[in-house]
């Protein structure tokens, strides 16, 4: 199908292809056990697909709209053999992401009329918030870009440390306070700094405390309102990052998330240490918001702008 032009460099399709390893191979070992000894796409086969889906997270919403799209060609094809079922899921969930997520970035894009281009970064601890800070930084200074850090998580000291840590590595400032300092004003300080040093991106990092919603909501509200103070249409996105590994659970975090504060952008990160590489899709179906970046390696190249035709392509080699 037309879908499937490489948009990649082989480099990067070659990591993306050995990030997503555990999850196929968890798939096609279920997918195999399914359709074991049949030869035609049946109710039956159907059925146990259904099944092969939601076990690897696709999520149930996702699943039942992929299957309805194959029934739909089974009905149109008269006959599809088994062994064709590989490639029809890949044509089918190509198709169905494409008409539902958007487009897709190619590399990794600032707006040209924003500067400085300011993202908040919000996430639970250990779904690899900072880590993706981290990473977004050195890839957005790879490109030349002048880049601002801001260490608004002021809940955990071990937060401001390790973003230290990170801005070292990448060798781009960091605005920090002590441990307790207000995450609004350490906001505030950052932007004034991207300002003076006529920065092109800034990136604040902020606690995520969901068993505190409410808390987490006004302290979200107010580091943008701050912020606004400095960069008038701040922030420009509000990145959620998720951790793939979890399943069905970076589901119901991102629901918490986009009640608490209006995020416009997704990272799915750990999709290598796992087999539940399938809730990206479900992800990038079920919500109105984009999955922009995910996470293939613990290398700082490993962190990749999302295209869902080159990730199902992986998905489904």
């Amino acid at each position: 199908m037309s879908f499937f032009k490489k948009i990649f460099s082989s480099d990067k399709k070659e990591t993306l292809d050995k990030g997503l390893e555990k999850s196929k191979t968890s798939f096609f070992s279920k997918l195999s056990k399914a359709v074991a000894g049949k030869s035609k796409v049946d109710d039956d086969v159907l059925d146990d697909l259904e099944e092969v889906l939601i076990s690897s997270d696709v999520g149930v919403d996702t699943t039942l709209k992929i299957i309805k799209r194959i029934e739909e060609r089974v009905d149109r094809d008269k006959y599809l053999g088994t062994d064709e079922l590989n490639l029809i899921l890949r044509e089918e969930i190509a198709g169905l992401l494409s008409e539902t997520s958007g487009e897709d970035a190619v590399d990794f894009e600032i707006p040209a009329d924003k500067k400085p281009y300011v993202l908040m970064v919000v996430g639970v601890n250990g779904v690899g918030k900072t880590t993706t800070i981290g990473k977004l930084a050195a890839q957005f200074k790879k490109k030349g870009l002048n880049v601002v850090l801001g260490a608004a998580d002021t809940f955990r000291a071990a937060a401001i440390d390790q973003l230290q840590v990170w801005a070292d590595r990448v060798d781009v400032p960091l605005v920090r306070q002590d441990m307790g300092s207000d995450p609004a004003s350490v906001a505030f300080d950052t932007l004034k700094s991207a300002v003076a040093k006529n920065a092109d991106v800034v990136i604040i990092d902020t606690a995520g405390r969901l068993h505190n919603k409410i808390n987490l909501m006004t302290e979200l509200t107010k580091i943008k309102r701050v912020m606004q103070k400095v960069v008038a249409d701040a922030p420009h996105d509000v990145l959620l990052v998720l951790d793939g590994s979890t399943g069905q659970n970076a589901f119901e975090q991102a629901k918490q998330f986009t009640l608490a504060t209006e995020v416009t952008a997704l990272a799915v990160t750990k999709l290598d240490g796992t087999a539940k590489g399938g809730v990206v899709i479900g992800i990038s179906d079920q919500f109105k918001i984009p999955v922009k970046y995910i996470g293939v390696g613990e290398g700082i190249d490993d962190l990749q702008v999302f295209n869902k035709i080159e990730f199902v392509d992986s998905f489904f080699k």
